[in-house]
């Protein structure tokens, strides 16, 4: 079994390549722990658009498409591009994502 491999990045590293497409890479500023935690509320938010989907409940799988949303917001994946920000907008944008991703799931 081949080892875990980062993505390749593209030369400026504000994307990776997966399978020929680009994405926007994660903020390489935040700290590696909150990154996992963003990463697990990402992970659980796509579990629950699943879930949503499944059982055809349009409103659940809507508030969980938020919450990917939120995620990969905070994780500087979409919305403004972090490479443009100054340090305390994406300091800001990842504490602001993970305390209300970390509010949603207390609900």
């Amino acid at each position: 079994m081949e080892a875990h491999r980062p993505p390749e990045k593209t030369p400026d590293g504000h994307f990776v390549v997966i399978k020929g497409r680009k994405w926007r890479a994660t903020d390489p500023f935040i700290p590696e722990e909150i990154a996992a935690r963003l990463r697990q509320h990402l992970m659980s938010a796509r579990r629950a658009v699943r879930s949503a989907t499944t059982a055809g409940d349009p409103e659940a799988e809507r508030a969980a498409r938020a919450r990917v949303n939120r995620a990969k917001v905070a994780l500087g994946e979409r919305g403004a591009p972090w490479w443009d920000q100054p340090e305390d907008e994406r300091r800001r944008r990842w504490e602001q994502g993970l305390a209300r991703l970390d509010a949603d799931a207390q609900n």
